[in-house]
């Protein structure tokens, strides 16, 4: 399926009776929001010859017997999937660009805050709950994956999830691949449209360095592409997430080349097997490696297997190697001998079956496993982030160690930066965080019990175990990956407000590049429709910025006007 075209202008005598049915405050919000797409859909389907479908098919409010199934289907933390998390007043499953157009206007007529989801995987659960009045607008139908082998692009729906596309992609030509996430059930438009990465991001750089077009439902119920969007708001949605400026539809991205033969390894050290030493030495080695080599190391408290009773951290290093076992074991003693690799210690493998290794699938299971969009377990979590621009020293990660075995349970996911990412100007996109850092650090924990005791218990681990860390991570701003949402950096309520709480946690995630972000977005959304706890704010009314940007962002062109 290619994009759908732009849409067609709807007449203002449409608009007026939109007006009309959704200020009836004698009826329900259901039956408001169902007249409403009713009539705009109806419109809409005809101009854009698309498939007739019934709005009511698309609606769901909770008396519906599907809405609990909807809602819990796609929420990846348990944390906000308990009975006194905020539920929405409607769940809407759009499968046409018209229905989204729709949505959007009817909920701006209504008032209901709207927030979109694609794959249910965002840490803070942005995408499924508010505080606020609010529905759902749930992408999973726009799940279309379009492979041009011959132009090296794919398009790909933003309810679409990185394993359908990584699928897609092999059932054209094994000679290429994609540099997004290696989690497959993960869904395509938060991914790319917050900077998503992968292990071939030392090659390729970000998922979002190879978005080279999009579509996009705006605030005025618009339907743009980059042309007719321009390429301030094309910036913004590469890196600055989407859900602050629109409704993403999807992205045709740029396929990138991928060897006959990859190969893989995973090696573990505890402290008592010198993991000091080699976690040390990772540091100065995996950011300036061969580029075609990516190494993940992750670091865990576990059970010595040698001193009975007593508590060890393991350090595992996983990798992608973009060549054969001999090239790497040779590249791997000379640069790493601390890791001590074996050939034995590789396998070699196509790209599409490397995505299944590191997906964490049983050996030898179908391609098609890729396709499957439920995870094996959901869990209680809590991620942050941190970037390193200095190796810790040898007796740092010593107290390092010492804490983490105190906390317990809290772990560590060290990915490596350099290559292409220290290639990019920071000006490129709104992630900013390129050259001058060696890697980024996820720390992770997740529980399976259920209660607020439990959850206080692990929050505060983590969080001791972050604010341990302070003294080894950027400094001014402190900063943090948009992917890894976190609200303990600064959230917004989106009052008067906004842009000071925004700045807290902005600068935090785009450093230099969130000005520009808040002028893109007090440009295409002026009024702040598109919002959450740590959405990209609006410029204050009486801001000076306001008139120096006026007039300076491409948000004309060939846009659709509803």
């Amino acid at each position: 399926m290619t994009p759908p075209p732009p849409s067609t202008p709807v007449s203002p005598l449409l608009l007026l009776l939109l007006f009309v049915l959704v200020s009836s405050s004698s009826a329900s919000l259901y039956d408001t929001f169902l007249q409403c797409l009713l009539n705009h859909t109806q419109v809409l389907q005809q101009q854009q010859q698309q498939r007739q479908q019934e709005p009511s098919q698309i609606l769901h409010a909770p008396t519906n017997s599907s809405f609990p199934t909807l809602l819990g289907s796609l929420i990846r933390n348990r944390r906000f999937g308990t009975s006194s998390t905020p539920k929405p007043l409607l769940i809407l499953t759009p499968s046409q660009p018209s229905h989204v157009q729709s949505a959007v206007l009817c909920a701006r007529r209504t008032g209901t805050e709207v927030r979109i989801r694609s794959g249910g995987h965002d840490f803070e659960g942005t995408s499924y709950v508010s505080r606020a009045p609010f529905l759902i607008l749930d992408m999973f139908n726009f799940r279309s994956v379009d492979v041009d082998v011959e132009r090296e692009t794919a398009w790909v729906g933003s309810g679409a999830t990185v394993g359908e596309l990584y699928y897609r992609i092999w059932e054209k030509s094994g000679l290429y691949g994609f540099n997004a996430g290696v989690c497959p059930t993960v869904g395509v438009g938060g991914h790319l449209s917050g900077g998503g990465y992968g292990n071939m991001l030392r090659k390729y750089g970000l998922a979002s360095d190879n978005v080279v077009d999009a579509q996009i439902v705006d605030v005025e119920g618009r339907v743009l592409d980059r042309s007719s969007m321009g390429e301030d708001l094309f910036w913004a949605i590469r890196g600055g997430g989407g859900a602050s400026f629109g409704v993403i539809l999807g992205y045709r991205v740029k396929l990138v080349p991928v060897p006959n033969v990859v190969t893989v390894f995973r090696v573990a050290k505890t402290i008592e097997e010198n993991a000091t030493e080699l976690v040390y030495q990772w540091q100065n080695i995996a950011p300036r490696t061969d580029n075609d080599l990516f190494m993940r190391l992750l670091l865990q408290p576990v059970s010595s297997k040698i001193q009975k009773g007593a508590k060890t951290v393991n350090a595992s290093v996983l990798a992608l190697f973009l060549g054969n076992a001999d090239r790497l074991v040779s590249l791997i003693s000379e640069e790493f001998p601390e890791l001590g690799l074996k050939k034995e210690d590789c396998a070699e493998m196509s790209w599409i079956e490397s995505a299944l290794w590191w997906g964490d699938f049983d050996s030898g299971v179908a391609v098609k496993a890729l396709l499957d969009r439920m995870p094996k377990s959901v869990n209680f979590l809590k991620r942050k982030s941190d970037y390193v621009q200095q190796p810790m020293s040898r007796e740092e990660l010593e107290l390092l160690w010492d804490r983490m075995i105190e906390l317990g349970k809290v772990g560590f996911v060290f990915n490596p930066y350099g290559g292409k990412m220290g290639e990019i100007p920071v000006s490129d996109a709104p992630f900013p965080h390129r050259a001058g850092n060696l890697f980024k650090i996820q720390y992770s924990i997740s529980w399976s019990e259920d209660g607020i005791e439990a959850e206080q218990s692990y929050l505060a681990k983590i969080r001791e175990l972050y604010n341990f860390m302070t003294p080894y991570v950027s400094k001014k701003p402190r900063r943090a990956f948009l992917n890894y949402r976190d609200f303990d950096i600064g959230i917004t309520d989106n009052g008067e407000n906004s842009y000071r709480e925004g700045t807290v946690y902005g600068v935090k995630y785009f450093a230099e590049n969130f000005k520009r972000l808040v002028k893109v977005k007090t440009a295409v959304d002026p009024q702040n429709f598109f919002r959450n706890e740590q959405s990209i704010p609006v410029l204050p009314r009486s801001s000076s910025a306001m008139s120096e940007y006026s007039g300076s962002t491409e948000t004309t062109g060939k846009m659709t006007v509803l």
